[in-house]
């Protein structure tokens, strides 16, 4: 490598050149190739195949338990319940990723212990796309499956295949064993909130028989409006519901977040003027971004957080969104008091909860 004759160069050739700096510099090549103990070692590479040939089997036997997590926890509606739920995640979870993992760990292990390592040189030329080029392509391809050894490894070759057929399958079973489930979107349009045109539910979860009681959750014991404090938040679910059939399921679209603050702060359109109660507000828990629980509040902004992507919402102002990917605000529950000071829902939300959907109409 010659030196450029450069102002800078120069002056370090002058100060150097007392050191003896050569001109030039030798390429000094490549240094020389070191085998492997499996290159030269039968049993080495008997070794080798052997672990590899474990790390799939590990890979397939994880999803299989994935497959068998997901039939053994069910989590449809009718027989779930929260340990199944979070078994079934777990399994399922755990099954697509070890069996994944082991495919790429088992495909390393092949590459540096089996396959040929040894440096080779390809001289520059320019680029071309003419036949030589393509000949060229292919018989670098073919040397490169030559070099893995597939044809002489029988027992790696069925366990590589093996594999990567199973490994999709904690993916693909729950979801071919969804396509049967209850497609039914107007259930999301409706809650547990919604009053009973009838007037006959049960006077300790209904005022009036119509209206539902607010409750805390998990405790389902009634709110009065004293109770919440400014600044408190209150996480709160219909009266009665954990006693209710499909509660989970129900549970999932009515929980609400209950705040107190400072009536005067309050921005309110008109229309929902009577929706609050004394400062008090209650809005959907249900994240509009992506469904997860809007949980944390900051009492000197008066923001809810969603935990899962920060998606922020302003209490005081119809619970718009001030920060993160989430578009809409949080659906309103309308709010009044019993004459003993109980809290209930005049109404259901105002539109449907949770994130966006096909066919969504407010």
């Amino acid at each position: 490598m010659s030196i450029e004759k450069s102002s800078h160069s120069g002056e370090h050739r002058e100060l150097g050149g007392s050191a003896g700096l050569p001109e030039r510099f030798e390429n000094p090549g490549l240094e020389p190739h070191r085998h492997r103990l499996a290159d030269s070692d039968p049993k080495r590479a008997k070794r080798s195949e052997r672990q590899i040939a474990l790390i799939f089997t590990i890979s397939i036997l994880a999803s299989i338990a994935g497959v068998v997590g997901y039939a053994v926890f069910p989590v449809d509606i009718d027989r779930a319940s929260v340990l199944n739920v979070r078994w079934s995640t777990l399994v399922v979870g755990l099954g697509l990723g070890i069996g994944m993992l082991g495919i790429g760990v088992a495909a390393v292990q092949w590459a540096r212990a089996l396959m040929d390592d040894g440096e080779k040189i390809e001289d520059r030329h320019p680029m071309s796309a003419g036949p030589a080029a393509h000949q060229q392509s292919l018989e670098i391809l073919r040397q490169g499956a030559d070099e893995a050894n597939i044809a002489r490894r029988p027992v790696l070759k069925g366990a590589i295949a093996g594999a990567l057929a199973l490994a999709p399958l904690p993916f693909l079973v729950p979801l071919i064993g969804n396509l049967g489930a209850d497609w039914d979107i107007s259930k999301f349009k409706r809650t547990a909130w919604a009053p009973r045109e009838d007037g006959s539910g049960d006077p300790e979860r209904f005022f009036e028989g119509t209206y539902r009681y607010l409750a805390r959750d998990p405790q389902d014991t009634k709110i009065r409006a004293a109770d919440v404090t400014n600044g408190n938040i209150v996480h709160v679910i219909p009266h009665g519901l954990p006693e209710e059939e499909h509660y989970l399921e129900e549970k999932a679209k009515a929980v609400v977040l209950l705040v107190r603050v400072d009536p005067s702060i309050l921005k309110e359109a008109p229309e929902r003027a009577d929706w609050s109660y004394d400062g008090i507000v209650a809005y959907s828990k249900i994240c509009t971004h992506v469904g997860c629980p809007v949980a944390l509040y900051e009492q000197q902004t008066h923001h809810v957080l969603c935990p899962c992507h920060q998606s922020t919402f302003d209490i005081t102002d119809a619970a718009k969104v001030v920060f993160g990917p989430a578009k809409r605000a949080l659906p309103q529950l309308p709010i009044k008091v019993d004459p003993e000071g109980y809290l209930y829902a005049a109404a259901d939300f105002d539109e449907p909860v949770g994130p966006s959907y096909w066919q969504r109409e407010r």
